[in-house]
Order: C-alpha cells, then sequence, then structure tokens
C-alpha cells in the first residue's frame, strides 16, 4: 500500500505538473520545490494541491501546512495517509 500510494505520487506529479522527469527519477526524499530538485514553484504548488484534492481527497489548508506537506514524496505520503478520508 505504501509503495503504491507513493507510485500514485508521482504518476500525479509526472501527469498534473507535466514535467518532463520520469517517475522513475524521482525520489522519496528529493526537494520537490528546492533547484538541487525539481525545482517546482508556487503554480506548481497550487496544482499539486488541487490534484491531491481531486485524487486523494485531502485538503492543504494553509501555505505553511503547504511547506511541510509537500516537501517531498514522503512528505505527500505521509499527509496523505494521515488526512484522507477514508
Amino acid at each position: 500500500m505504501s509503495n503504491d500510494l507513493r507510485d500514485q505520487i508521482k504518476t500525479l506529479l509526472v501527469e498534473n505538473l507535466m514535467l518532463k522527469v520520469p517517475k522513475e527519477e524521482i525520489g522519496d526524499e528529493l526537494p520537490l520545490f528546492s533547484p538541487e530538485g525539481l525545482g517546482l514553484d508556487s503554480i506548481d504548488a497550487l496544482e499539486l494541491v488541487v490534484s491531491l484534492e481531486k485524487t486523494f481527497g485531502v485538503t492543504v489548508p494553509n501555505s505553511e501546512t503547504a511547506k511541510q506537506a509537500l516537501a517531498s514524496v514522503n512528505s505527500i505520503h505521509d499527509y496523505v495517509l494521515a488526512n484522507r478520508k477514508v
């Protein structure tokens, strides 16, 4: 379940943000918003929040939560597990 969820998150990142990186190259701890990582920006963050709501039913209430929850695939994974409405 956990690895499957990480895979879903990577697919969501690649497809919804139109990344030019194959999902296999996105590490679980890769920083999503730093230049050393994927280098996503604030527009990408908004797209990601909307995608997480549509796909997993989780809301990201504010930018402070977003900074922590959207830092990496692992942080998104943990946030989804903790906040998903089953």
